[in-house]
């Protein structure tokens, strides 16, 4: 039994590290190229990222690869009528497939905190690496078209001299309540200040615009824009679904204290309103603003309730898909790789994946409890149990 348990294993890690390392590094090529198109980034800054866009890429390669390499293996063995000879030997199916499902269980924890990595500590390593190099990125930027813009400003110039920028235009939108300001200059030049958080611009004989205001400065002037408007990626995140797993518990609480907060104001409003005899403060129109925030609040703490439960069953998608995997392949008794791989990815890619995402969605509105983000991986583990059965008694 351990010959077999050991041949199974060693034959599962073989597909499972070799295409492991050939998606990865495919998924990561396609990351870091489309950071690079979005950010501007140059070779320097591209290399600087793939530690942080690497786990990003192994936790969606694993759970696929896993399931690859099952189908594989056990579809070769099946056709080869290595899994009638176990039976004839008196020896159940369920000796070569326990292997892989304990080696899909190791793998599982590995894929929970990949998941917990990659949302976290990678998407906040981009974030600094594009933050940090956003001189860089718009200087590059410039010098190639002539201009760089987000959604707050937008720079363009008629040509870039090493670090001088020859008439440049500047237009800075800071909040939607107030009209933009618009810089014309003979040269500028940028500097990041990463300490306070700021792009220093500093232009030469140029000229002001905002609104129906108009000034002119022959000398120099210095503009201080903050780095996560000039970045096209924030500087900080608030999402619940960037939050480590172990800061759970203390954005919980945190959470519940603002909404207690938010809801003792609106009372409060309403009791002054009573106390005072101002009977029209106590209208559900006067303290709108609360409830809006209110729900805003409340549907950030379903979200921060249900992330951990997301990346728990998400990462355990890896056992699921070896129960259904192995004895699918085993039943389909075909040898191509790719055809027996495919076989049994249609069924998780019909069923799996759309109640998953129902469940979180559901979930983040607060309509069912976050337990319910764990619905597709029970359906496939009834489901592989039931094919199981089927294999263990043919």
């Amino acid at each position: 039994m351990r010959i077999i348990s050991r041949y199974v294993l060693w034959e599962l890690l073989q597909v499972f590290l070799v295409a492991l390392a050939a998606l990865t590094i495919f998924m990561l090529v396609v990351g870091l190229v489309r950071e690079a198109q979005q950010q501007g980034l140059g070779l320097v800054q591209i290399l600087m990222l793939i530690p942080y866009v690497l786990p990003e890429a192994m936790r969606f390669a694993v759970p696929g690869t896993m399931l690859f390499a099952v189908a594989s293996v056990f579809g070769r063995m099946s056709a080869s009528n290595e899994v009638i000879a176990l039976k004839a030997a008196g020896i159940s199916p369920v000796a070569i497939i326990w292997p892989a499902a304990a080696l899909a269980l190791v793998v599982s924890f590995v894929s929970v905190w990949l998941n917990d990595v990659a949302v976290s500590w990678g998407r906040d390593g981009v974030r600094r690496v594009v933050v940090s190099s956003v001189e860089q990125i718009i200087y590059g930027r410039l010098r190639q078209q002539r201009s760089y813009s987000t959604s707050q400003i937008s720079i363009n110039v008629k040509a870039v001299d090493g670090k001088r920028l020859i008439r440049p235009t500047l237009s800075f939108q800071s909040d939607s309540n107030s009209p933009p300001a618009t810089i014309s200059a003979a040269e500028a030049e940028l500097r990041a200040n990463a300490a306070n958080g700021t792009l220093v611009v500093t232009f030469r004989d140029g000229t002001l615009h905002m609104g129906d205001y108009t000034a002119s400065f022959p000398d120099t002037i210095v503009r201080e824009v903050p780095l996560d408007a000039v970045s096209r990626k924030n500087t900080t995140s608030t999402s619940p679904s960037e939050i480590a797993m172990a800061q759970f518990a203390t954005a919980r609480v945190d959470q519940t204290k603002k909404i207690d907060r938010i809801e003792q104001l609106a009372a409060g409003k309403v009791a002054m309103g009573i106390l005072t005899g101002r009977t029209e403060t106590t209208a559900p129109h006067f303290i709108a603003y609360e409830h809006e925030l209110l729900k805003h609040e409340r549907n950030r703490l379903h979200r921060i309730v249900m992330e951990p439960w997301r990346r728990w069953a998400n990462g355990f998608s890896c056992l699921c898909f070896v129960l259904v995997g192995a004895p699918m392949a085993i039943r389909m008794r075909n040898s191509d790789f790719l055809t027996s791989f495919f076989l049994c990815f249609l069924p998780i890619l019909i069923v799996y994946y759309p109640v998953f995402m129902i469940g979180v969605d559901q979930a983040k509105r607060g309509s069912v409890p976050p337990v319910a983000v764990w619905t597709g991986n029970l359906l496939i583990t009834l489901w592989g149990w039931w094919l199981l059965r089927r294999v263990v008694r043919q």
